[in-house]
């Protein structure tokens, strides 16, 4: 198995290590929310790391391809679920919205979807993210990570630049789905 792969499933490994943390913390255990800030980093850092490696090592692969992204996925749809699940259960100052939580929830699961419906077309589509996809995924970490670290300013906003980046990376590869059905029926 490639190094890549191994930190791509490092980081699906940290969720539920994560989710714990999260579970558990409370004013007397105060430290298990900076221990949830330190396995966040490392599974953000594991994201930066594993394309760095298989780019620098020339180790793309097509199994890299498609978990890499499922990885990132799974990580932010349950650190979201989890932030808002536990809102009333932990004494963060921040309460992750609802609204929030279902956009990015919403935006993935029409994405699988779309994905699920070109495969069943026999329409073959790169799985390739946009930049607007990274910038999604970059701000979206930040959103988790700022609403665990409490940094009012940034708590407050982060989440809305993630919601516009959410919004036009989802439209982006919506289009591009439609744009792979109208060329296969050219």
């Amino acid at each position: 198995m490639r190094l890549a792969d191994k930190l791509t499933i490092l980081r699906v490994l940290l969720i539920p290590i994560f989710v714990a943390t999260l579970i558990y913390f409370n004013l007397e255990r105060a430290y298990l929310k900076y221990l949830a800030i330190f396995i966040f980093v490392i599974a953000m850092l594991t994201d930066y790391f594993d394309g760095l490696v298989a780019r620098l090592k020339k180790e793309k692969s097509d199994i890299g391809k498609v978990i890499d992204p499922l990885a990132d996925k799974m990580l932010l749809l349950v650190a979201f679920l989890t932030l808002y699940f536990l809102r009333d259960f932990t004494p963060l100052k921040y309460k992750m919205p609802l609204w929030f939580v279902l956009l990015v929830v919403s935006r993935d699961i029409i994405i699988l979807l779309g994905v699920g419906v070109l495969y069943f077309l026999k329409i073959d589509i790169e799985i390739k993210p946009s930049i607007f996809g990274k910038l999604t995924t970059f701000f979206q970490m930040l959103t988790v990570l700022f609403f665990l670290l409490e940094i009012p300013f940034f708590t407050k906003f982060i989440y809305k630049i993630a919601a516009v980046f959410t919004l036009v990376s989802g439209f982006e590869y919506f289009s591009r789905g439609i744009r792979a059905i109208n060329n296969k029926s050219c």
